[in-house]
């Protein structure tokens, strides 16, 4: 069957769906509706002999709201997708082989799924990624073939709202939709995109970065336990409140940080594991306070810090939530900035000890404090893994611009962006076409 992209594209159910998940103006949607035809374009630009019939997808970005460094010892956090997303035009095909492209990459991302061993050399790469999700489908006992792939992302690589979680959960969206009937639910895709990440990838990670690409919206995630994490939907709309939420990327590379991740991961677990235990999540505030002089001894100073981080901002995450949940909007903020000051002072992850000479994360911060400051209402913090990327603030809507302004005169242009959340997760887009 001959599909019509730019009649369906152009059509009242696409404009429709467009409006829900990138903004309800008439811009808005008809950029999307040209980023799509593009994308079907380069689609068969990169495979003119396919003849099969187009899937398209998307999946979103993810801001973390609360609980900075919680999820992988069990904790709680609060996230929600954003309107960044990762988006692709796919065919199957009948070879057990996946071919992939992705825009800014002259070269194909290829796995053959007759070998589904993780590979050394691609450690790192989008093929790994792909690799391991077939992989993973395959263990589970669910199908895995091949397909063609276009993709594009405006999720961009560094920017702190989560490309690589938004192309695992793509990737699993794909195979769970051509060769699975679309029965796995989305903590499930989640679940996988992070086995990926963890084993073909090579990159220690918790599971909330995929848990909001894949279900959307702000939701509030409970790890605690070795089953699936428990979680619920939170409304968050800084915008009804008269803010918007932004983030600023400092620009510098995450690359080479991996061990810094792990660090944290590891010193945390190190702290429990004296203990007794396996996580901290097992344990208490007042446990480490009461072991304090032994833990140190035997842990370090500094993942004594990072274990005290982690219960006081398990507690933050459940006081925003409610605090959302009851229209506090200002102790919402105030934890916040909480949130943040933790980060900073007892998780550490405001810049790497390994090149102290570049803080772009604590001059950032130190920036927008003093922004703040000036203007008297607003709050920042340190946003996701830390170390280099990005920071969030939430400001007064008439105030954006000048901030944009002033930290693009330190970072560069198109440095702050804002973000509105989506209310949908992870999107086979022709059930809705």
């Amino acid at each position: 069957m001959k599909q019509n992209w730019s009649q369906v594209l152009e059509g009242p159910r696409a404009k429709r769906l467009f409006g829900r998940l990138y903004g309800k103006d008439d811009q808005t949607v008809n950029k999307q509706i040209d980023r799509y035809i593009r994308l079907i374009q380069a689609y068969k630009e990169h495979f003119p002999d396919d003849k099969g019939y187009i899937h398209l997808f998307s999946t979103p970005g993810r801001t973390e709201i609360g609980g900075n460094h919680t999820d992988h010892n069990g904790g709680c956090v609060l996230a929600a997708a954003v309107h960044f997303d990762a988006i692709a035009a796919v065919t199957a095909v009948d070879d057990d082989k996946i071919i992939l492209y992705s825009e800014g990459y002259p070269d194909a991302f290829i796995a053959d799924l007759s070998h589904l061993q993780p590979v050394a050399r691609e450690g790192g790469t989008t093929s790994a990624l792909i690799r391991g999700i077939a992989a993973r489908f395959r263990q589970l006992g669910y199908s895995a073939g091949g397909f063609h792939a276009y993709v594009s992302s405006s999720v961009a690589i560094g920017s702190g709202l989560s490309s690589s979680a938004s192309i695992e959960v793509l990737l699993a969206t794909i195979l769970n939709v051509l060769y699975n009937n679309n029965q796995l639910d989305p903590v499930l895709l989640a679940e996988i995109g992070q086995y990926a990440e963890r084993n073909y990838f090579g990159k220690p990670c918790g599971l909330m970065d995929q848990m909001a690409c894949a279900i959307g919206g702000c939701i509030e995630i409970d790890f605690k336990g070795s089953g699936r994490p428990a979680y619920k939907k939170v409304n968050f709309d800084p915008e009804e409140h008269g803010f918007r939420l932004l983030v600023a990327d400092t620009g510098e590379s995450h690359e080479d940080l991996t061990q810094d991740y792990a660090d944290i991961y590891q010193e945390m677990t190190a702290v429990a594991q004296v203990l007794g235990k396996k996580l901290l999540r097992e344990l208490s505030f007042e446990d480490i306070i009461k072991h304090v002089a032994m833990l140190r001894e035997k842990a370090g100073d500094r993942a004594v810090l990072r274990a005290m981080h982690f219960f006081l901002e398990n507690r933050r995450v459940a006081a925003q939530a409610k605090a959302l949940e009851e229209n506090r909007f200002d102790d919402f903020l105030e934890l916040v900035r909480e949130s943040g000051s933790s980060s900073w002072r007892l998780l550490q992850n405001c810049y790497s000890l390994n090149n102290p000479s570049e803080q772009g994360i604590a001059l950032a911060l130190a920036l927008t404090e003093n922004f703040i400051s000036q203007i008297g209402k607003g709050a920042c913090r340190v946003h996701g893994g830390g170390f280099a990327g990005t920071i969030q603030a939430y400001l007064p809507g008439k105030c954006a611009e000048e901030y944009s302004h002033m930290m693009e005169g330190v970072f560069g242009k198109n440095s702050v962006t804002a973000l509105s959340v989506r209310n949908e997760g992870t999107l086979h887009l022709n059930s809705f076409l």
